[in-house]
């Protein structure tokens, strides 16, 4: 009999190969699952040892009904989708994989970004079509010389900024939680949320999703654009308001959209369909959630994220704990 019971509350991974091997070599069984819902997921940790969600969300009555829990990992960067709190409460760690994927993201955020802008989508779209000619996707913007404006300063964006230096694009930055000298000294100029907004003639979000970062891009900042901007998400998706950027996107407030989710998160939903009307625009891209993806990127988060239960069942303290459990020292 297994003396540790992990529980994944889903996944999307071809293979759980790497997490079963780092967790059974300390009689740890891994219970892999597809819940989608809240009471599906409460049935499933109540008894767990340690619990991995990848999208599903594990709240306040999930961990109210945990009996054994000591640790939930998550095997990603944001812990949204864990009541980040109630597991403090409750004497249990929450961790993630801070950063595990800086270059895939940043590399995705000026893929969008240049495709967006550049029109990729409509060109090869008329190739295909028999359709030659330059003009099929007027008009395309300059790189050099345009604002570039970050939200958000932290790991990504700053290697996004790094890159978007080739490009001869001047970069500004919006974040609260980074000082102005930070990122000054860093080649970035500090604005105010709605400067940027005034400024950028490109915009990436690459903020984490809180209370206070829910549909911080809704109609009202979405109004203050230029007409001629891009933006793009390689954040959460709630951080944008679906509603509020198709209205921007068909009545001309901005040129285009792209980005790597959308507020309905469709990860998190069972049997999800291409209904969300965003997706018939000409002038908005959607990747699927992969921006963080690689081969490599794929066994750091999987090793990382069952390596950190083995701390915690193993009595040790995680290395990417989020919070400070009550009755840890």
């Amino acid at each position: 009999m297994s003396q540790f019971r992990v529980v994944m509350t889903d996944y999307d991974w071809d293979s759980l190969d790497i997490e079963r091997g780092i967790l059974a070599a300390v009689g740890a069984e891994l219970i892999a699952l597809q819940c989608k819902t809240e009471a599906e997921v409460i049935e499933a940790v109540h008894d767990a040892d340690a619990v991995m969600p990848q999208y599903t969300h594990v709240t306040r009555r999930a961990i109210e009904g945990m009996t054994r829990c000591k640790i939930i990992s998550r095997s990603g960067i944001g812990v949204d989708i864990v009541d980040v709190q109630a597991a403090t409460e409750h004497g249990i760690w929450v961790t993630n994989v801070p950063s595990y994927c800086v270059d895939e993201v940043a590399d995705h955020a000026i893929l969008l970004l240049m495709a967006a802008a550049r029109k990729l989508l409509v060109y090869t779209g008329q190739v295909k079509q028999g359709v030659w000619g330059w003009q099929m996707g007027k008009p395309v913007p300059r790189f050099r010389g345009k604002n570039l404006g970050l939200v958000a300063y932290g790991k990504i964006s700053r290697a996004i900024h790094q890159r978007a230096l080739g490009f001869g694009l001047n970069v500004l930055a919006y974040d609260p939680y980074v000082s102005p000298e930070v990122i000054r000294q860093a080649g970035a100029r500090p604005v105010s949320f709605d400067e940027l907004l005034r400024e950028s003639d490109f915009v990436v979000i690459q903020s984490p999703l809180t209370t206070q970062t829910h549909h911080l891009f809704d109609e009202s900042a979405l109004r203050k654009m230029k007409s001629s901007a891009y933006l793009v998400n390689t954040a959460r998706g709630p951080v944008v308001q679906d509603q509020a950027l198709y209205r921007a996107l068909t009545e001309g407030w901005i040129a285009g959209a792209a980005a790597d989710d959308i507020e309905e998160e469709p990860a998190k939903v069972r049997d999800w369909r291409p209904t969300n009307p965003l997706l018939s625009l000409p002038n908005f891209m959607l990747t699927p959630h992969m921006a963080w993806y690689s081969e490599e990127a794929c066994v750091e988060t999987k090793s990382i994220s069952a390596q950190e239960i083995v701390r915690v069942l193993m009595g040790q303290t995680p290395l990417n704990s989020v919070n400070r459990p009550r009755g840890q020292v």
